[in-house]
């Protein structure tokens, strides 16, 4: 892939977290970042600061569940930076409970975020984004190792991680013969603001106190802490470099050990 000039890589949900930590990465390593989060002063407070790096990046409010926003996005990022080469998908947010408990509305939001966006987004990517114009191409999912395994009290979640996960091995070897890789970064428990939200819904599902929920998660992990966004962030680096170009329709976990399969 382009080594020798700046690629153009488009970050979705992109202000904290896991995609934040990716955006800086892909960044600091050379890359043309463009992001994008709901948040429109969340997208420029993060823009600025990641300038204020010495980084190369630009970026848009978008929210992932609507397609004329997210062709949008993708326009504007080609506009910005030129034909896509890196994609990564990390826009979603969580959701659970007692599964019948659950309305349509909770259900539909969580799957049309986590895994419709997907779709959307990469289908932007192949046809505006110009990524299938380049001799080489990366897409690169972020699913969870919820995506794998049952999670209690997430159905909504689970089903839409493993969504992901379908979705990227098809695709992968769908795209296999024209030099775009697709993957997937299957996280476990990593320390970000969605994670203490999880923590908080489980405090209350269970009447305990999120130290407690925060203690009984890390005991699960063999590693015995939470993972970190950069930790993510270093696999995401290697699937979109050079490095990994025979690596595609994968579902690669970040976990602590937490889930060996």
């Amino acid at each position: 892939m382009g080594t020798q000039a700046p690629r153009s890589a488009l970050v979705t949900g992109a202000t904290s977290g896991i995609g934040l930590a990716v955006a800086r990465s892909l960044a600091a390593a050379g890359d043309h970042v463009f992001i994008c989060a709901r948040d429109a002063d969340a997208v420029k407070k993060t823009v600025e600061d990641l300038r204020d790096e010495g980084l190369t990046v630009e970026g848009l409010r978008c929210d992932v569940r609507y397609t004329d926003e997210v062709t949008a996005l993708v326009v504007a990022a080609r506009a910005a930076f030129g034909p896509i080469g890196v994609l990564v998908n990390n826009a979603g947010r969580s959701g659970g409970g007692v599964t019948a408990d659950i309305s349509d509305e909770l259900w539909l939001d969580v799957v049309d975020t986590n895994l419709h966006s997907v779709f959307r987004t990469t289908r932007a990517v192949l046809t505006v984004g110009g990524m299938t114009e380049l001799p080489a191409g990366r897409i690169i999912n972020i699913a969870s190792t919820a995506g794998k395994q049952g999670v209690v009290l997430g159905a909504p979640y689970s089903a839409s991680k493993h969504g992901v996960v379908g979705f990227t091995k098809a695709l992968g070897n769908e795209l296999a013969p024209t030099g775009i890789t697709v993957n997937a970064v299957c996280p476990g428990y990593v320390e970000t603001p969605m994670a203490q939200r999880v923590r908080q819904g489980y405090a209350s599902a269970y009447g305990r106190t999120e130290a407690e929920i925060l203690d009984q998660f890390q005991r699960k992990i063999p590693l015995g802490r939470y993972s970190t966004p950069e930790e993510v962030a270093g696999l995401v680096g290697y699937l979109a470099s050079d490095a990994a170009a025979s690596i595609t329709a994968q579902a690669m976990n970040v976990c602590g050990g937490l889930g060996n399969f």
